[in-house]
């Protein structure tokens, strides 16, 4: 293939090296008005009295909104299709605060200084109640963090605001408690996963401006364009049609933008007042009042035979939603359905879940989307099964992995593995590591001991059964393509992976092909870019509209040769039939002269099915056995992402996740203070960890073909975040006999651990 399977450079590598004006920020005019948000300074609070005239009388306001302006119509800031599972339970001001960060009122002025001002000068009285802050006593505790009536769960996911429940299930299948009392083999433990920030570089912002037939016009800095417009449509009580949401390049994103965060204040402003706004979030806010990875409590029962066969998990999970439930029933199922499908000979399994309201900012969508969670217990509660046989934890995934064709239990959304290299990615992994010379540890003297660990996971392929992503194909009288897209290219290259599927289509070069961006007007409709969906679904659509507009260019070219379209045959440059040809550029210049049929089409695609990629990730560790300190040396992923449409693309998004991991296993953790409040609200505080942090890692892809992807492709932008954890949590085990099961694993953690050893020695 020419283009597929190729390391093409991003289409727009030059214009984002260069510093072209590209992002949300740089759109902006000069004269647009600024937008800042008071913030509530108490977890759970009433507004008794809020005071808004001296703050309005200063030079430069336009406007001072508070709970008193705007509608009484509750929504959700979650980007999902329709209906979407996560309740309604915000407005855009609220009477009721329910963390700190809480926005209480929305100014809108001339310049930043004249905002910052006015916002000094808003007075709120406050009728400060009892917050919820544990997530342990959160369900049917006295304080209620939404006793509203008008709170609505559209889809029936066991949410009771009564009892601060976001949402409730249990599934299970064959007998659990038999088989954990017949294993040779159990473990029972308690695995904690900390809130994690996304710590994009460009935090969340939005520019609004109306257009000349009335409408609003929003340019965001979005995962969920089409999914902006509906949220818009429903929070300002106004038509969607009323609304039009566009996508500029994004600064990073990592499933923060597929939460509304910033979209609908300066939307409210411009609305009333007819004038262009945008609101910036400063980092500051971004850490405060953004959409962080929901901290999770993951109890997990296993059981084992003699053999090393796991027969049995049960997984039930606990999720902190926060203040509002963005999120919160969806990115849980995924804490136990892409974790307990890992073991494929269960005999019988069990996953159930409580998310629970609390007094936090509200958590949100972050890549690996609740797997990363389920992950690392499952796979920690695996390899103490190993450690108590005296197993390598390598040979007990070896004998449970999925295989291609094999069962996925309680997996809803592929009932079996249709692609799966996962045995291969194992082999490679043991090799790039050097695993049977290094594990268990090695002793380096000095106090310092290396250890190895391992750990496997497995993601998906879009929402089956909800996901649509669409394409749109246009031959232009130059010969040139246009390709329109409704996904979001968020630094990933998505645009540049589509080009490379649309070239191979066509047969026609990726300069020939032209693509451009979201623009809910004109874009056709896809869902958004988030849950693993934009290459296997949108290039399936991609793939469709190609073969479509092949068929009218053929058609075309027949009736100008005078032939029967079955009789000719399109090779990316003419369409021929024995002897005569007509070029590609001539049926375009027909295409705009006296023809009747267009030469453009739309098409969309959904799948029924979600196949998972799947990826083995080794950690090689040096503890320092006096201090605790921890470094990770080595790290090796080798992933089946079926066929990689852009290898370079796919290696850069393996690096970036492993880092994010490596980052959420032994630095990230966002603290509250007694009363509610971040502690960590800048990166002073926030450690991410930065190059000097993260040692060696190393990638490899072991291809399995997934016939329902384009070109045999699967995903690969959540996956590569999930083995991290759990395999340095190993790794420091091998090297130091010390068992992290709540992340992160900081040196104290690590150096009181390794004293209680002794002590118990």
């Amino acid at each position: 293939m020419k283009y597929v399977n190729q390391p093409v450079r991003k289409s727009d590598a030059m214009s984002l090296v260069t510093g072209k004006p590209v992002y949300t920020d740089d759109l902006v005019p000069k004269d647009c008005l600024i937008v800042k948000i008071l913030r509530s300074p108490y977890a759970n609070a009433w507004i008794e009295d809020i005071r808004t005239g001296t703050a309005a009388q200063v030079s430069g306001i336009a406007c001072v909104f508070t709970y008193k302006d705007v509608p009484q119509k509750r929504f959700t800031l979650a980007g999902q299709t329709y209906p979407e599972m996560s309740p309604y339970d915000r407005l855009i001001l609220d009477r009721h605060v329910r963390f700190v960060g809480d926005a209480v009122a929305i100014v809108a002025g001339e310049t930043e200084a004249a905002v910052d001002k006015a916002l000094k000068r808003i007075k709120v009285k406050y009728r400060v109640e009892e917050p919820v802050l544990d997530i342990h006593t959160a369900m049917d505790h006295k304080t209620l963090v939404h006793p509203e009536g008008n709170w609505e769960s559209k889809v029936p996911v066991g949410a009771d605001n009564k009892r601060n429940l976001c949402a409730s299930y249990t599934e299970e299948s064959g007998n659990v408690e038999e088989l954990l009392a017949q294993c040779k083999y159990t473990v029972d433990q308690v695995y904690h996963t900390k809130a994690n920030q996304q710590a994009m570089m460009e935090t969340f912002r939005s520019y609004c401006y109306m257009d000349h037939f009335g409408r609003l016009n929003v340019v965001s800095s979005t995962q969920i364009p089409f999914h902006v417009r509906r949220i818009l449509g429903t929070a300002l009580d106004i038509p969607s049609s009323k609304i039009r949401v566009i996508k500029p390049r994004i600064g990073g994103g990592f499933g923060a933008k597929q939460t509304a965060v910033s979209d609908v204040y300066p939307a409210f402003v411009t609305w009333k007042t007819g004038r262009p706004c945008k609101l910036v979030y400063s980092r500051y806010e971004s850490q405060i009042c953004s959409s962080p990875r929901h901290e999770m409590e993951i109890r997990v029962r296993a059981g084992a035979d003699e053999n090393g066969i796991v027969r049995v998990l049960d997984v039930y999970s606990l999720s902190n939603t926060g203040a509002y439930g963005e999120h919160g029933p969806t990115t849980v199922s995924l804490s136990g359905h892409k974790s307990i499908a890992l073991y494929r000979h269960l005999e019988a399994y069990r996953f159930a879940y409580d998310v629970v309201y609390t007094n936090m900012q509200a958590a949100g969508a972050y890549r690996g989307y609740g797997a990363t969670q389920g992950i690392f217990a499952v796979e920690s509660a695996v390899n103490e099964l190993a450690a108590q046989m005296h197993m390598d934890p390598v040979k007990i995934r070896e004998l449970n992995m999925p295989l291609e064709g094999g069962p996925l239990p309680g997996y809803p959304d592929s009932p079996y593995a249709t692609s799966c290299a996962m045995d291969q990615c194992m082999v490679r992994a043991k090799e790039m590591m050097d695993w049977d010379a290094k594990y268990p540890c090695r002793d380096m003297g000095n106090g310092k001991v290396r250890g190895v660990g391992v750990a496997m996971a497995m993601q998906g392929s879009s929402i089956a059964g909800v996901d649509v992503g669409g394409a749109d194909l246009k031959l232009n009288e130059d010969g040139s393509y246009t390709l329109g897209l409704g996904c979001t290219d968020m630094g990933t290259g998505c645009d540049t992976i589509m080009a490379q599927i649309a070239a191979e289509c066509l047969e026609t070069s990726m300069e020939n092909i032209v693509v451009f961006g979201v623009d809910t007007d004109i874009s056709p409709y896809d869902s958004g870019s988030y849950a693993s969906a934009t290459t296997y679904t949108t290039g399936v659509a991609v793939m469709h509209a190609c073969e479509a507009l092949r068929e009218k260019i053929c058609a075309l070219g027949a009736a100008m040769l005078d032939a029967e379209k079955a009789q000719v045959d399109f090779d990316g440059e003419y369409v021929y039939s024995s002897d005569k040809k007509v070029s590609l550029r001539e049926i375009a210049v027909k295409g705009t002269c006296g023809n009747t049929q267009e030469l453009q089409v739309t098409r969309s695609h959904s799948s029924q099915i979600s196949p998972p990629p799947y990826m083995v990730g080794m950690a090689e560790v040096e503890i320092d056995k006096e201090t605790g300190s921890v470094k990770v040396l080595d790290y090796v992923a080798v992933a089946d992402c079926g066929t990689p449409i852009n290898p370079n693309l796919a290696r850069v998004q393996t690096e970036g996740g492993i880092a994010q991991g490596i980052g959420m296993a032994l630095y990230e953790d966002v603290q509250y203070s007694e009363k509610g409040a971040v502690r960590n609200n800048s990166f002073m505080q926030y450690k991410i960890p930065s190059r000097m942090d993260i040692g060696s890692i190393r990638v490899d892809f072991r291809s399995s073909y997934e016939e329902t992807g384009p070109f045999g492709a699967k995903s690969i932008g959540e996956l590569v975040i999930d083995t991290p954890s759990p395999a340095i949590a190993n790794a420091i085990y091998n090297a130091v006999g010390v068992r992290a099961r709540e992340l992160p694993i900081t040196p104290e953690k690590i150096a009181m651990g390794i004293l209680e050893q002794e002590e118990r020695e």
